[in-house]
């Protein structure tokens, strides 16, 4: 199975335009941004609750703190959001409704108590992406290009392996993106 493809920030900006222009933009935008600023797996957008994100006050959290039931490897983790990120999740739930502070973060349009299956969501970004115009684009692009974006700037990746809650080095670094122009670049240093 080819890699989800990793996205400029051309990329996003024509994914984010397009959204823009459907139903639902506030949530699908927050989703979508949840996986290329902050690096979540799709299935873990799916679980997050209203509680795991947003205070009592109706503020957005600096930090999300996923359970070990919330993660892939099940291993607790600590999300942090940046201001940008934290700006759309503002905009976002300024616009949603909060039923239950249980409830899930991002509502369906089938259930608003049940929210969204990892699958279901997948197959919503699919058609995102595929409506953007992002041709190899999936689920895990957000996750992927999160990490090549912070590898490409510098961030060691024992700080990678543990934004995106790796027990391994070795995974990370599959994540990790390296263009042509990047790699002639670095043979022009030596």
């Amino acid at each position: 199975m080819a890699q989800a493809k990793t996205l400029t920030a051309a990329d996003i900006d024509r994914l984010l335009a397009y959204i823009d222009t459907r139903k639902y933009a506030a949530r699908n935008r927050a989703m979508a941004l949840l996986t290329h600023w902050a690096g979540l797996r799709i299935g873990e957008v799916a679980c997050l609750r209203w509680c795991d994100v947003v205070t009592s006050e109706g503020q957005i959290k600096d930090e999300i703190r996923l359970l070990p039931d919330m993660t892939k490897g099940r291993q607790a983790r600590t999300v942090f959001i940046n201001a940008r990120l934290k700006a759309e999740l503002q905009a976002y739930v300024a616009q949603a409704r909060c039923v239950d502070r249980h409830y899930p973060l991002f509502a369906s349009q089938k259930s608003v108590c049940a929210g969204f299956s990892a699958n279901s969501l997948a197959q919503t970004f699919a058609q995102l992406y595929a409506g953007a115009g992002l041709e190899g684009a999936s689920s895990h692009s957000g996750r992927r290009t999160f990490l090549t974006n912070l590898a490409n700037k510098g961030i060691a990746i024992h700080i990678l392996k543990t934004l995106a809650g790796h027990r391994s080095i070795s995974t990370t670094a599959a994540y990790l993106y390296s263009s042509p122009n990047q790699l002639k670049a670095a043979v022009e240093l030596a």
